[in-house]
């Protein structure tokens, strides 16, 4: 195996859940006997049961990009892509001073119309981008209702 480009930096979930797909991880414990040792069969198991088994690199890429507008840094990215928020909470975790950087309600025109835009309503956004990208999985639907 042949080095390209050495730390590279941070990898998503997705990206590691991938490259030990790759090299033939499972989450059954008899089929991971051989190419791949026991503790990077138990974190492919642990990746099973996160969005990352649910990604794909076209999806993650497109949020990377889509998320450009909002000036978030790649740490942040990062942790979105990885923990697929689904609240304001939990996004506000993630966004280092959340409030400071998105408080100014600012103007626009949407539809013709002034509209005002507020700190809710860009956190708003960043979740509808996460939801349109990364949708839900049917399992954690069910468990919802």
């Amino acid at each position: 195996m042949k080095i390209e480009k050495a730390n590279a930096g941070p990898l998503t979930n997705f990206e590691v859940f991938n490259f030990l797909k790759s090299r033939g991880a499972t989450s059954d414990p008899m089929g991971c006997l051989g190419s791949v040792s026991p503790s990077e069969c138990k974190v492919f198991e642990y990746l099973t049961k996160t969005p990352a088994s649910t990604q794909s690199k076209e999806s993650v890429e497109e949020f990377r990009q889509k998320s450009d507008k909002f000036k978030l840094t790649n740490t942040e990215k990062l942790n979105i892509i990885n923990l697929r928020p689904t609240g304001q909470p939990e996004l506000y975790s993630m966004i280092k001073d959340c409030a400071k950087r998105y408080v100014k309600t600012e103007e626009r025109i949407i539809g013709g119309e002034m509209e005002t835009v507020t700190l809710e309503d860009k956190v708003q956004e960043i979740l509808d981008l996460v939801e349109e990208i990364y949708p839900q999985p049917a399992e954690e639907i069910q468990e919802e209702v």
